[in-house]
């Protein structure tokens, strides 16, 4: 079998037996794409010809191009994941990759926004939502229910008005691997919420004309400028924006919220465990790292304020 139609085949994989997100699994395709051409450039069309040396070389010829120690290990991922697939589907007699070793990529902090710059933050989205304005009235609820369940950026943007229950304050998220839970939210987000459901919503849905081609919004929660469903672009574009006026370090997109909105519980006193479900982590390790967070924030009050630190 050659490499891009084995590609093909494990994107598939992924896909319906996985069910990785549509993200992950384009990063995947891409990677192997990249290396089917590196390959071919060595005369190797065949999955049988693909060798340690080969899967090292290009990495090693990635590295001397630039690519970051993040994007090298998302490619040995991507290059053991497929191999190992490769081998249990009797593709291959042998898990060539078994043995390529990912580089150490460091952990970096999450960006954690303050208590005061972001009640700010929420001030200035208010003021902009109080003209009745329907963009402005979505980007407040959007930001608030970002906060106060700490969503991923997909999560949100795939709810439907279903999902929502605004009597019990819950909404109800799809997450990774399809898995399903149920989070809170609080008052702040249940007013934002009620007033972009009555004022917002009805006026950005009517601007779908069916001449445009595009699709109605049927149950789609948060809308976009033009009526379709809200894409995660433009959340990411709204969140960036609002960040750039706050100080800190660190990426500036909607995952910057659910960083804060689980740093913030934790320093509240939360149960370690809660902020796991809360955000839909399979493993407790992946929660800890915000227990990392606070205590920098402790070091960091130490160290400013105390006369020996």
């Amino acid at each position: 079998m050659d490499i891009e139609t084995s590609a093909a085949a494990f994107s598939e994989h992924l896909v319906s037996e996985r069910r990785l997100s549509p993200q992950t699994v384009r990063a995947y395709a891409s990677d192997l794409r990249q290396l089917a051409d590196f390959a071919s450039g060595r005369d190797v069309d065949d999955v049988s010809g693909v060798t340690l040396d080969l899967l090292r070389d290009w990495l090693w010829v990635a590295s001397e191009s630039g690519s970051s120690k993040a994007t090298l290990a998302r490619r040995t991922a991507t290059a053991k994941a497929w191999s190992a697939w490769l081998l249990r589907t009797g593709r291959v007699d042998a898990d060539v990759a078994a043995r390529l070793r990912s580089p150490k990529t460091g952990r970096t902090l999450p960006r954690v926004v303050g208590r005061g710059p972001f009640d700010e933050l929420l001030a200035g989205l208010e003021d902009r939502a109080a003209a009745g304005e329907p963009n402005a009235l979505r980007d407040l609820a959007v930001v608030e229910l970002l906060y106060a369940s700490a969503l991923r950026v997909s999560e949100l943007c795939g709810l439907d008005r279903d999902d929502l229950d605004l009597d019990r304050l819950t909404v109800r998220v799809t997450g990774k691997g399809d898995k399903e839970r149920v989070v809170p939210f609080g008052v702040p987000a249940q007013s934002a919420i009620v007033d972009y459901l009555t004022s917002a919503r009805p006026q950005l849905a009517a601007r779908v004309r069916s001449s445009d081609g595009r699709p109605a919004p049927g149950a789609a929660l948060f809308l976009g400028a033009r009526g379709g469903r809200l894409g995660p672009r433009s959340v990411y574009t709204l969140v960036a924006r609002l960040l750039d006026a706050v100080p800190g370090g660190g990426p500036a997109g909607p995952h910057a919220l659910r960083h804060t909105a689980a740093t913030h519980l934790l320093d509240g006193g939360a149960d370690l465990r809660a902020v796991q479900e809360l955000l839909g982590h399979a493993s407790l390790a992946t929660t800890q790292i915000y227990t990392h967070v606070s205590v920098e924030r402790i070091k960091e009050s130490y160290r400013s304020a105390h006369p020996r630190a």
